[in-house]
């Protein structure tokens, strides 16, 4: 586990565990969902990277340069693939000091991705906040789709109400893959703020979002700044369990299945070409600037 502390921040990563958060706090409360000291997966921590590909591809299959890809179901989410394939594996430890570490993982052509590419993921605590950055190249021989995402889990109490401005949203079909893109109060519209623990069940993509969000809890906010190119932010709000996931990533679920005229997010990288994306996360006292 590496430990890391600036002023009033504290993190702690798990390089074995999908390069996973499992505790960021400020000023003693918890930022992030604390994950328990028996987490044996990312899906119990705080936070985790997505990469090469976030979110759904529908049965794992598609069609890309002219070849059929067929990538296995993902344990817990079948049929589909889910959430790339870093979240999956040991991430190895570049570098690292008292506020940072740089993590970086190679892969091999694999039947969950048969391409091969090399990813890193670096964690910076400041005076404000942590700051994270996600970058994904091609070490292949061909051209590779990519993408790449962040999906933290927010520590949420009865009264936190997220605030993310997005005008569209896309509407998932019964086995949860985005059917067509609707106006976002057709699912729930987070630009004027809603409390998470009253709000209906989401697990959507919105469109075009700020890139800013913002959690106000009972005597803090917390809030979230992504790149300009993580333009879609998929919120996953299961009701009462005291969190939400704010995600933003770099194109919509099932981007390798839309259609061609479609800007879906997906990128093509040529051989040696990366992907980046960064996400912030600062936090403060209502009424206080600092």
């Amino acid at each position: 586990m590496i430990r890391l502390a600036h002023g009033d921040w504290t993190a702690s990563i798990r390089p074995d565990i999908g390069a996973a958060i499992t505790q960021l706090t400020w000023r003693g409360h918890d930022i992030l969902r604390p994950a328990p000291e028996t987490a044996r997966g990312p899906l119990e921590t705080g936070s985790f990277p997505l990469v090469p590909y976030a979110n759904r591809i529908d049965r794992g299959a598609f069609r890309f340069d002219g070849r059929d890809v067929a990538l296995p179901p993902t344990p817990g989410f079948e049929p589909h693939a889910l959430h790339g394939v870093g979240w999956l594996r040991a991430w190895n430890v570049q570098r690292s000091g008292t506020d940072f570490v740089d993590l970086g993982l190679t892969a091999e052509p694999s039947p969950d991705w048969p391409w091969a590419w090399t990813a890193a993921h670096g964690l910076r605590l400041d005076a404000h906040g942590l700051e994270m950055t996600l970058a994904v190249t091609n070490a292949d021989r061909l051209p590779m789709p990519a993408g790449l995402g962040l999906h933290p889990y927010f520590a949420i109490g009865p009264e936190t109400a997220l605030t993310a401005a997005a005008a569209w949203v896309w509407a998932n079909g019964a086995d949860q893959i985005p059917e067509r893109l609707v106006p976002a109060a057709r699912i729930t519209d987070w630009s004027q703020g809603v409390v998470v623990a009253s709000a209906p069940f989401v697990d959507n993509a919105y469109a075009d979002w700020s890139g800013q969000a913002r959690l106000a809890h009972a005597d803090h906010t917390v809030r979230v700044t992504a790149s300009v190119n993580a333009s879609w932010l998929q919120i996953y709000a299961p009701n009462d369990t005291g969190f939400v996931c704010v995600e933003p990533v770099t194109h919509r679920p099932d981007a390798p299945n839309a259609p061609a005229d479609e800007e879906a997010g997906l990128v093509v990288l040529t051989p040696g070409q990366t992907l980046s994306m960064s996400m912030r996360i600062d936090a403060a006292f209502d009424g206080d600037a600092s």
